[in-house]
């Protein structure tokens, strides 16, 4: 029997008949989803994604087709699991589906209800209704029908990977039902799986999605907001519902409720538009760019649980764009010595000379660095400074992200804790700290300019002079820091007479480091740029 005939057959719980409260949207929903076949005999879908705003059937409808699944004849069984978002939900989820058996008398002909557990009398399969956490730990069940209410919260793919189907059932189906989740970025189940529901890249998915900005149905395209995320508004018996709502609720509250609009966590830092804005889609990294003047901040880790991460880019036209992003390689726990000889190759690559980063484990790190040639200076900001230094910048679009998933996912689940911005409890932000430390070296932590009379732009090919922040220090490339008077001196001396400019340049606040003289700073200096000529490399702005 198909599954329209089926419902057609049943009773809703007012003794009613079901077919009366199936607007035609859910009936072509319950035909697309449960009765489509291709011509091997499979189902066509077995990943059906239905969101829509509270208050429109989401649940009744998984119900019903649990009990669909249930009920029609598979040849490997009937299994089927409905996995609640907590205990009240799967409560309310097992009570319908109860009471539907005990109303309908087809049902309660062919199923006999336990306390936690609907099974068919025939003994051929079972309904069992239960909260996520009793089966996050569970692997390699094989169902006809698992069906998942209320996804918002899930912040991990935990438990839909636990659940994924049976390859081998050609009738196995996975239904997920919500509304737009609290946590909007990727990595999360229900942003993943609305990515890929809206670019059609999954021939195995029905998508229906039903929101106050976009929808799947033609038919309501053009309505308005509250129309649009509430396709069963006409069967409400209260039509001043969502006036009522809209005054009671948070704006935000509202927005995630009721317009199946995504959400932000509580306290969230930054608003999602603006970060998903600046991210270059499609684009994971930038090589290096001859004539550019590349700048890095890294987030340095004891190796234990946080990664390490490394943020290189460079300022085009008053914006930060940010080239490459990346972590220390193999997950916690890792060495962190390790993680700089990785960090220190990166930084040569891009002819970097000197990165930024907070003090963690006092001088270590720094030494680690500049051991290897790599000057290291502690960043001026705090973290919470950083990200507030961030949020303006973000908001006046000047910030281009490459497409890397960690960075999206942290900088958008940053919250205030304690009157400060920082990651969430059991979360991390080391990749947004890195690339939120770059955006400000770049665009507010340092000001370049050229000294020399006429120059009209930074990063001019002349041996030129550059301030940082009214404080005057040139870095040579060689673990040399000078000062002007410094820098005017070597070249006086120069046997050869001329202003050479090192490569790569860099400018570092740090002017106590090495303690060495002019002479041999000089004569450093000048090996440097000898073996960069002889080699044919470019000089580094």
């Amino acid at each position: 029997m198909n599954a329209l005939a089926f419902f057609d057959l049943l009773r809703w719980l007012d003794g009613s008949p079901l077919s009366g409260h199936l607007e035609p949207y859910r009936r072509r929903l319950f035909s697309e989803a449960l009765e489509a076949r291709d011509p091997d005999g499979r189902l066509r879908y077995n990943l059906i994604v239905a969101g829509r705003a509270k208050k429109n059937w989401k649940s009744a409808d998984l119900v019903l087709a649990a009990l669909y699944a249930l009920l029609t004849s598979s040849p490997s069984g009937n299994e089927c699991y409905l996995l609640a978002n907590d205990e009240d939900q799967a409560g309310d989820d097992l009570r319908l589906a109860k009471k539907l058996v005990a109303i309908n008398r087809p049902l309660s002909k062919h199923l006999a209800v336990q306390e936690k557990v609907i099974t068919r009398r025939d003994g051929r399969g079972f309904l069992q209704i239960l909260p996520a956490k009793d089966v996050a730990g569970s692997h390699g069940k094989s169902y006809r029908f698992c069906g998942f209410d209320e996804v918002h919260e899930h912040r991990t793919w935990d438990l839909l990977e636990a659940m994924q189907l049976d390859p081998t059932r050609l009738d196995a189906q996975m239904w997920v039902t919500s509304y737009a989740s609290v946590y909007h970025r990727p990595g999360v189940p229900l942003f993943d799986l609305c990515q890929a529901g809206w670019a059609g890249r999954d021939p195995r998915m029905l998508f229906s999605w039903y929101g106050g900005d976009r929808t799947t149905d033609p038919a309501v395209a053009d309505a308005d907001p509250e129309t649009r995320a509430n396709p069963s508004r006409g069967s409400w018996a209260d039509p001043d519902y969502l006036a009522q709502q809209r005054r009671r609720l948070p704006a935000h509250k509202f927005r995630r409720l009721h317009l199946n609009l995504p959400g932000l966590p509580e306290g969230a830092a930054f608003q999602p538009e603006p970060v998903m804005d600046a991210v270059r889609r499609g684009v994971p990294s930038l090589a290096p760019e001859p004539g550019r003047l590349v700048r890095a901040f890294v987030d340095m880790s004891g190796g234990s649980n946080d990664d390490a991460v490394l943020a290189l880019g460079w300022e085009d036209g008053g914006s930060a764009t940010i080239a490459r992003v990346l972590n220390q390689g193999p997950p916690p726990p890792f060495d962190p010595r390790a993680a700089v000889a990785r960090f220190v190759t990166v930084l040569r690559e891009y002819g970097v000379g000197s990165v930024t980063g907070d003090n963690y484990a006092g001088q270590t790190f720094k030494a680690d660095f500049e051991r290897s040639g790599i000057t290291f200076r502690v960043a001026d900001k705090t973290t919470h400074q950083i990200y507030e230094a961030l949020e303006p910048a973000l908001n006046s679009r000047r910030v281009i992200l490459p497409d890397v998933p960690e960075v999206e996912q942290q900088l958008l689940g940053l919250v205030w804790r304690g009157g400060r911005i920082d990651h969430s409890a059991g979360e991390h932000d080391d990749w947004a700290n890195a690339v939120a430390g770059l955006v400000v070296e770049l665009l507010v932590a340092r000001e370049w300019r050229c000294t020399v009379p006429g120059c009209p732009t930074p990063g001019c090919s002349g041996a030129h002079f550059f301030e940082l922040g009214g404080s005057g220090v040139w870095d040579t490339g060689v673990g040399v820091n000078v000062t002007r008077e410094q820098y005017d001196a070597l070249v006086r001396e120069s046997a050869e007479g001329e202003a050479v400019a090192p490569a790569p340049v860099e400018a570092s606040a740090e002017t106590e480091a090495e303690p060495v003289s002019e002479l041999s700073a000089l004569t450093r200096w000048r090996q440097s740029e000898r073996a960069r000529r002889a080699s044919g490399k470019p000089e580094v702005w």
